[in-house]
């Protein structure tokens, strides 16, 4: 693939140009095995510095994308090369359109049965050449879960696009990885909802300028705590300025 990794904190993060989209994609669903993207925040960046098992799962991801304007301004305080900051709902869009142009196939898994339903009529009126394979709701009991294993392993899909409700969200498949053979497996949570239009995607203009921290803060007032981990956030970055020389 045509990306180079920085190390940001102690996080990897992978860098490529938006004109290197298509064959980065393409590159990672010809390479053998399970593979897995990850849309990396601020906050999620301050969680894999960790020893858990997200840290593990985003270590061993094979596509980190850098979402949130934060970590750019952290790269360039740290002199790093500057990733680039890709738009999550859109990026979802531009994986789609990729897997149409070359009739590949989508599983999707995750929302309400409901939403769910109405999510994938929009994707196959949309993504005419895009070919959905299965679909599963979230908020599965644990029971059925090796049914659901089992459809995605006999689907192959190019893609599963899992959404709200899958238990334990990046970290399903990377607890799951060796179930699989194929299939690229991406995590974003809005992804039913806003298919199925029950829930808009950040504004283009909102998120170029890093605001929609403030849309999630309207929806859960809860989340202006966050200014802590924020705080935490740029003291890491001054002390590794000063103390940590980082590749």
């Amino acid at each position: 693939m045509a990306t180079k990794k920085i190390n940001l904190l102690g996080v990897p993060i992978d860098i490529f140009k938006t004109q290197d989209f298509e064959n980065t994609i393409m590159d990672l669903l010809n390479k053998e095995g399970p593979k897995q993207i990850v849309f990396l925040s601020v906050w999620d960046l301050l969680k894999a510095r960790g020893r858990n098992a997200y840290a593990e799962c985003v270590r061993n991801a094979d596509l980190i994308i850098p979402v949130s304007k934060s970590i750019l301004s952290g790269a360039r305080f740290l002199q790093k090369e500057m990733p680039y900051r890709w738009n999550p709902f859109e990026t979802v869009i531009n994986i789609m359109t990729v897997l149409e142009t070359h009739y590949k196939s989508i599983y999707m898994l995750g929302g309400r049965k409901r939403t769910l339903m109405s999510a994938e009529k929009n994707v196959r009126n949309t993504f005419s050449n895009l070919q959905i394979v299965g679909r599963y709701v979230g908020y599965y009991p644990k029971s059925v879960e090796s049914d659901v294993i089992s459809a995605i392993y006999k689907a192959s899909p190019s893609l599963v696009l899992m959404s709200d409700g899958v238990r334990d969200k990046d970290c399903w498949f990377y607890n799951r990885r060796e179930k699989f053979n194929h299939s690229i497996f991406l995590y974003f949570g809005d992804a039913v909802d806003i298919f199925s239009e029950r829930k808009k995607h950040v504004d283009k203009s909102v998120f170029e300028k890093g605001n929609e921290i403030w849309g999630e803060i309207m929806r859960n007032p809860l989340k202006i705590f966050l200014i802590f981990p924020f705080i935490w956030y740029k003291i890491l970055l001054v002390w590794y300025r000063l103390f940590v020389k980082e590749q």
